[in-house]
């Protein structure tokens, strides 16, 4: 195992040597799943709260099937920390830096986290991964680091940020937007100097995008937080649209609007975190699933109420396999409704007029506003050559309504005699000629269906389930 000085050695090596392109870390070849603490916990957070989930996440405790599954049994196996883990400059760390000391190594506060290498361990031990956060929000870091992408002048807290990274055996990282140290391409050459893959989340909200040739992270954020408010969902989800289509959002490097806030309700968002009903929990999972997003959970999974509300859905695994699945596409909108509707929420702000911050105390607050359309259908090939697609019908409007798609209108299928699966109900709905109506679909829920030419065989059935 490397100590942190080796770390900086090879850190110093690789700023001489490492060229702009796309990272080449054998992660996120399939969209990441897991959890993370934000949504959940904002900024009140500890080891022994992190140190449970790592527990409940790997706990047998419901079936699916009739079998005893965990989460991590379906993919969710990494557990992340988000942000306050550090200790504050006016709080003791008593360093030019905002959390680093003099030497650029981060300060943890010991006082919340005793032993981060103790629960890395418990990670391993479990079976999960654990992943970290740096860029930090809460006490922002804006000394260290000067360039924003190119020309970095000060390197040493993302050495010391790497070094203590690759030290405390995380296998994650996510990079917020909040402080100076923005420079995603020095991030990713130090963690691959390292010798220790480590998965990267690039969460500068959008500002920062890849290209053809460049995307030296693994998941980008597209849109700014999301709360558990159907509105909210539905802005963000429309963030991916612009990836999808130009081939952006692809293995490696996959859009992500955000963690899912299903089973989430009066979290850091106060009052813009009512939380959703069945309908919109559907709606959010399945949406987040047909456009490849990265499926990152943040309910209490130790709350046996709220694991059963929200189990169905996160559990439904014809939903995780269109997720995962690649066959040239993420993911996009193929049809939707002219007439609009709006959704509102409450964003609280800081005294700043900035959203808060989980320890923050909002001083006011303000309407946020999204437009939909009244129905939007999206789809994913699963199989090339209209072999198998996954197609979501949504119901934005705020009434129960038929819906109803053409087979004709759904890129790259071919049949007209079409057979139908139901994702949700994990049942074949029968053979369907020329179209299908998902009917009386109640307000902000969705159809998620898998269609397929009636005498073919594709993902459908016993070979999802």
């Amino acid at each position: 195992r490397r100590s942190m000085s080796q770390v900086r050695l090879a850190a110093l090596l690789f700023l001489q040597v490492w060229p702009a392109c796309a990272i080449d870390n054998g992660k996120g070849a399939t969209p990441p799943m897991g959890w993370r603490s934000w949504n959940l916990y904002g900024g009140n957070v500890n080891q022994q709260l992190i140190e449970g989930i790592m527990d409940g996440m790997a706990s047998k405790n419901r079936t699916v099937g009739g079998v005893p599954t965990s989460l991590c049994d379906l993919g969710y196996c990494d557990v992340g920390l988000d942000d306050n883990w550090q200790l504050c400059a006016e709080k003791g760390a008593g360093s030019q830096y905002s959390y680093h000391d003099d030497a650029g190594f981060p300060t943890v506060n010991e006082a919340r986290f005793p032993d981060m290498k103790a629960m890395t361990n418990r990670a391993h031990r479990l079976g999960l991964t654990a992943g970290w956060y740096h860029n930090n929000c809460i006490c922002a870091e804006h000394r260290c680091g000067t360039g924003v992408y190119h020309g970095e002048t000060d390197s040493r807290c993302y050495e010391g940020d790497v070094a203590a990274l690759i030290e405390l055996g995380f296998d994650s990282v996510k990079l917020d937007n909040c402080g100076s140290m923005k420079d995603l391409d020095l991030w990713a050459g130090l963690m691959n100097s390292s010798g220790r893959p480590i998965l990267i989340e690039n969460c500068h909200w959008g500002d920062t995008t890849p290209n053809e040739t460049w995307c030296p992270w693994n998941t980008f954020r597209t849109s700014g937080d999301v709360r558990a408010s159907y509105g909210s969902i539905v802005r963000n989800l429309q963030t991916t649209v612009q990836w999808a289509i130009s081939g952006l959002s692809r293995p490696g490097c996959w859009a992500y609007p955000d963690m899912l806030e299903v089973g989430c309700k009066h979290g850091p968002g106060g009052p813009s975190d009512p939380g959703l009903t069945p309908a919109e929990t559907r709606s959010h999972f399945g949406s987040w699933a047909i456009v490849s997003s990265p499926l990152v959970l943040s309910y209490d999974v130790n709350d046996p109420a709220i694991a059963d509300a929200v189990w169905h859905v996160v559990s439904n695994r014809d939903a995780i396999r269109v997720n995962r699945a690649w066959a040239g596409l993420s993911g996009a909108p193929f049809a939707q409704a002219e007439e609009t509707v709006v959704h509102t929420w409450i964003e609280p702000l800081s005294s700043s007029g900035a959203p808060t911050r989980g320890l923050e105390l909002a001083t006011s607050s303000r309407k946020e506003q999204a437009l939909a359309p009244r129905w939007q259908y999206f789809y994913k090939p699963l199989e090339p050559a209209g072999a198998s697609t996954a197609v979501l019908l949504m119901n934005h409007d705020a009434k129960a309504a038929d819906l109803t798609v053409a087979f004709a209108d759904m890129p790259g299928v071919t049949c007209s005699a079409c057979k139908v699966y139901d994702i949700w109900s994990q049942q074949p709905l029968g053979v369907f000629t020329v179209s299908f109506t998902a009917k009386a679909l109640e307000a902000h829920d969705s159809a998620f269906l898998i269609i397929t030419p009636a005498e073919g065989v594709g993902l459908v059935g016993d070979e999802v389930a």
